[in-house]
């Protein structure tokens, strides 16, 4: 999903163009997230320097993405750091709604498929 330009578009309901490649930019949610991969380790790692476009244009944030495999199947940790201040606790919370969603969405299949648990 964050390396897919189809998928992402299709998991959020909102466009996305996104380049497969370190280095490579992308954006995000109908233009409202903008931003550059800087490493991918295909199978393992995707790091990315992100800009939510109402942030001041100093404002960057880096996302990491680790895939794992664990004795339940796969695991994925994100780590998101250097957001700025949200203006609201509503703002924070439908950010993580709608991450949460597209990748229920994404890996919900895989996971009813093999028994696991998303959460």
């Amino acid at each position: 999903m964050y390396l897919d330009s189809k998928k992402h578009s299709k998991s959020t309901g909102m466009s996305a163009q996104i380049s497969r490649k370190a280095g490579g930019r992308f954006r995000a949610f109908k233009g409202m997230l903008e931003g550059k991969n800087l490493l991918i380790v295909p199978g393992r790692q995707i790091v990315q320097l992100w800009r939510a476009t109402h942030w001041k244009k100093e404002d960057w944030s880096i996302l990491i993405l680790t895939f794992s495999r664990v004795a339940a199947g796969a695991q994925i940790d994100l780590v998101h750091v250097g957001v700025p201040a949200l203006r609201s606790q509503r703002s924070a919370g439908r950010v993580a709604e709608i991450l949460l969603e597209a990748m229920e969405e994404v890996f919900g299949e895989v996971i009813e498929k093999y028994g696991g648990r998303f959460g």
